[in-house]
């Protein structure tokens, strides 16, 4: 499998496996299923995994310490995430302690190669958002609390979602110090779909390109927009969901993907594999059939400028890939 640099922490596999599907987060999977997927993964060429609390209730940590008994292959790597949200300053340390504690607890692991804050990171201005932790207390508390916890050895970097308001993301990619690592929104639509919950327009590329531009490694997300760039949506949703708009705006797309004659998921795969700076694409699959669909996709290599161009043509967007 192709590897790319990532960022300051090495190379890495041009795919990662996330753990939305094996979570359970897409659809119902075994967890005989989930395991043998992880397993096929890294025998794949996989090197990198990537889980959070969040998905499934832990259980996609539950499957990598079944899979692996607390021994990751040579040369894999792994990242978790903790979702903080606005506490008490006094508690930020103790809480990520204590979600990290969890996270190796069902992992199996000693340590974590990179520690994710999972959710936004909002202005200081907005207030009573759970999943939002204020700039303030990000720069004054919850980063020197990474950084203790790399001093300790708990972690070797940490990183953050770049799925928050895109001025304050921006703001936190050119801070100092800068995350390792940022897991950005990467799909022909660069929308976020349900997860945008803010009011200024999503700027995912112009975020993938700032973390670029700083020695940040970049994890693209979303690549199929929760099943919206796919073929057919597996679950039923509301007219008016964001992943349903997005599902219907991409027609144009998934006829163009029957005329190449690939299917929707592995052509939309293959153009965020295409976007400039992206390290590694996180794959959302819950079994070995969903996987074996994107490695395929990612032998055929990233898509040629006309193709893209087309694509872009087909969806709307007014610029190549890069733009």
């Amino acid at each position: 499998m192709e590897k790319r640099a990532f960022g300051k922490l090495g190379e890495i596999s041009c795919l990662t496996l996330g753990g939305g599907g094996i979570g359970q987060v897409w659809g119902t999977t075994s967890r005989d299923e989930a395991i043998a997927t992880v397993r096929e993964a890294v025998e794949a060429g996989i090197t990198f995994l990537d889980v959070a609390p969040g998905y499934g209730s832990g259980e996609a940590e539950l499957v990598i310490g079944a899979a692996f008994n607390g021994r990751l292959p040579d040369g894999v790597r792994l990242s978790t995430k903790c979702m903080l949200g606005n506490p008490p300053r006094q508690e930020v340390l103790s809480r990520l302690e204590g979600s990290l504690d969890q996270s190796l607890a069902r992992t199996k692991l000693k340590r974590v190669d990179l520690f994710f804050l999972h959710g936004q990171i909002v202005p200081d201005t907005v207030i009573g958002r759970a999943e939002g932790t204020p700039r303030g207390l990000f720069v004054e508390v919850v980063r020197p609390a990474f950084e203790q916890l790399i001093a300790q050895g708990r972690i070797g970097a940490w990183g953050i979602s770049g799925i928050g308001v895109p001025t304050t993301i921006l703001e936190t990619i050119n801070d100092t110090p800068p995350p390792a690592a940022v897991q950005a929104v990467a799909n022909l639509l660069d929308s976020l779909g349900a997860m945008k919950r803010f009011e200024e327009p999503a700027r995912p590329r112009e975020i993938i390109a700032a973390a670029h531009r700083r020695g940040i490694a970049v994890m693209g997300i979303r690549a199929v927009q929760a099943g919206a760039l796919t073929d057919t949506l597996d679950r039923a949703l509301p007219e008016t969901h964001p992943e349903m708009v997005d599902y219907r705006r991409a027609a144009p797309f998934r006829a163009l993907a029957r005329e190449v004659g690939e299917s929707a998921a592995a052509l939309a795969h293959r153009y965020a594999l295409s976007i400039p700076d992206v390290a590694t694409v996180v794959l959302g699959v819950k079994n070995r059939a969903e996987l074996r669909e994107c490695l395929a996709a990612a032998e055929r290599g990233p898509l040629n400028p006309s193709l893209v161009a087309r694509i872009d043509a087909a969806v709307g967007r007014p610029n190549r890939i890069g733009a």
